[in-house]
């Protein structure tokens, strides 16, 4: 029998040699274990001196871990000690075990680690959800008491910070995270973005060397407030990113000039393309066509026959918009004006080519054919055919749709070794028809080659772009002369804000998971490490 108990003893409470393990009891949802201290004393939590009685003793029920799906009760009998000294104003005290009670605590210490380990990680109704399918049965608000009730995180030194905002409530209200670039862990919340508050961070901080930061203002007036002796580094994916803002509002591939003989609107051929480019007739002998027309017709039908557009979209088995949207077309054709002619076609993106082998003389459709299926292309003969046919016999040359500036700024951003054969004559053509593009694409390549070899020293040449005329680069490149030094040592440092970043997901997800409730206290224990 001792063995046995001995042996519970070691499973229930291995850490902790000063409990006696009376007797359990089991039921079918829950584990009773009856247990007592058998230290031989215990120090006064006054002064430390050991008392020479016991008063008395009394039992004290608390929740513990779970047991193979069961819920735990400990039944500890603690004992009360007398001290007599009859100058001190306290005269008994109740033992406390270490490492498994607390004064007033309804729960083992264990079993407080495990909660607080799930409001940390889910808070709210979800964690007691989760506590409840683990059997530890718990309040949402017991569950955020226990999150509140965690000592405030110490704020560590670092070498090279990285700053930047995060928002509480998108365009509302912002904050600041503080992160330790070499160690990849956060530092520090604050409840603002206000440079003031960086600022005043930072002074308390004078071992901080590297800053890094965005090319937001606050960020560097703050920076230059509290840290003068450190080095700012300006994040290169924003700078990259700036960039490929700035070229993407770069001006249109120029589209080629229309005939003026099909644009006059006394010609026959000009009233033919007016009329094909306001009208669209619905393909006859198409599946999806003809399934089109039935149900046209069908809810026209019970419509007419005095059903209610709710009875026939219930009768059909449609929602309300649907049959809205049939109802309100006299026509079939008049749900498809324009949708199928803007489908994009096999042939669309090797237009441009086509177009360019024409002017150069070349009007064979099999020789463009075969040119165009090593480019990539997987369509028929006949398309290309059909699309040489309308260049011969339209009095207006047909030209494929210039490409979106989106479009040509992906051109121009991406490595020109990953870029299709297809995709680099596009540019070549573009480059060819607009001076202004192909000056951009120059100075985009170059400051590629600026940020990924690390030479910062070269941005003092590269911004001599103000000369050319680019106004879409103009305000970057003026922004970037205003903070030329943490540019430049963005542009030369190992040092970036990607970490950073990466917290600032992490906090949008942990706000998101609190709908946005959760105060900045109970934030910043979830962010930074216990």
């Amino acid at each position: 029998m001792e063995e046995v108990v001995l042996r519970l003893k070691e499973l229930l409470f291995p850490a902790n040699a000063d409990i006696a393990v009376l007797s359990v009891g089991v039921d079918i949802e829950r584990e009773r274990v009856d247990a007592q201290c058998t230290m031989a004393g215990a120090a006064f939590p006054g002064c430390g001196v050991c008392p020479t009685g016991v008063h008395s003793s009394y039992l004290r029920f608390l929740a513990d871990v779970p047991s193979a799906g069961r819920s735990v009760v400990l039944q500890l009998r603690v004992r009360r000690f007398r001290r007599r000294n009859t100058k001190c104003p306290r005269r008994t005290f109740v033992e406390q075990i270490p490492g498994l009670t607390r004064k007033y605590g309804q729960r083992t210490e264990r079993l407080r680690s495990t909660l607080t380990a799930v409001g940390l990680a889910l808070v709210g109704r979800v964690g007691a959800r989760l506590a409840a399918v683990l059997s530890m049965p718990i309040s949402r608000s017991t569950v955020l008491r226990l999150v509140e009730a965690l000592p405030e995180p110490e704020v560590s030194t670092a070498r090279v910070v990285g700053v930047d905002e995060y928002a509480t409530c998108k365009g509302r209200r912002y904050g600041t995270v503080l992160v330790d670039v070499e160690t990849c862990r956060p530092i520090d919340l604050l409840p603002d973005r206000e440079a003031s508050s960086l600022a005043a961070w930072l002074a308390q901080r004078p071992g901080i060397e590297v800053v890094c930061r965005d090319r937001a203002p606050f960020f560097a007036e703050g920076a230059a407030a509290g840290a003068p002796q450190a080095v700012q580094v300006a994040d290169r994916w924003h700078l990259w990113h700036n960039l490929s803002e700035a070229a993407e509002r770069g001006r249109p591939a120029p589209p080629l000039p229309p005939s003026p003989r099909s644009c006059d609107p006394g010609t026959r051929a000009g009233a033919r393309l007016r009329k094909e480019a306001v009208q669209f007739t619905l393909p006859t002998g198409h599946s999806f066509a003809e399934r089109t027309r039935a149900k046209h017709a069908t809810i026209h039908a019970l419509l007419a026959a005095g059903h209610s557009k709710r009875s026939v979209a219930r009768q059909l088995g449609m929602s309300q918009n649907t049959v809205q949207r049939f109802s309100g077309a006299d026509r079939p054709e008049g749900l498809f004006d324009g949708q199928w002619q803007n489908r994009p076609s096999v042939l669309a993106e090797y237009k441009p080519y086509l177009d360019d082998r024409w002017t150069e003389g070349c009007t064979n459709a099999w020789k463009l054919w075969e040119e165009s299926v090593p480019l990539g292309y997987k369509g028929s003969y006949q398309r290309v055919r059909a699309y040489l046919h309308k260049k011969r016999t339209l009095p207006q040359p047909v030209t494929a749709r210039p490409p979106s500036p989106r479009t040509v700024a992906g051109w121009i951003l991406r490595l020109p070794e990953t870029l299709t054969e297809l995709e680099q004559l596009q540019l070549k053509t573009v480059r060819t028809h607009c001076p202004e593009l192909d000056a951009l694409t120059r100075h985009v390549r170059s400051f590629a080659v600026m940020l990924t070899d690390g030479q910062g020293e070269c941005l003092p040449d590269w911004l001599a772009l103000r000369q050319d005329d680019l106004p879409s680069l103009h305000t970057l490149a003026a922004g970037i002369d205003r903070d030329r030094d943490p540019v430049i040592a963005g542009l030369t440092l190992p040092w970036n804000s990607g970490v950073v970043e990466g917290h600032v997901n992490r906090i949008k997800m942990l706000t998101r998971q609190m709908f946005a409730r959760a105060g900045f206290a109970l934030l910043r224990k979830r962010v930074l490490p216990a």
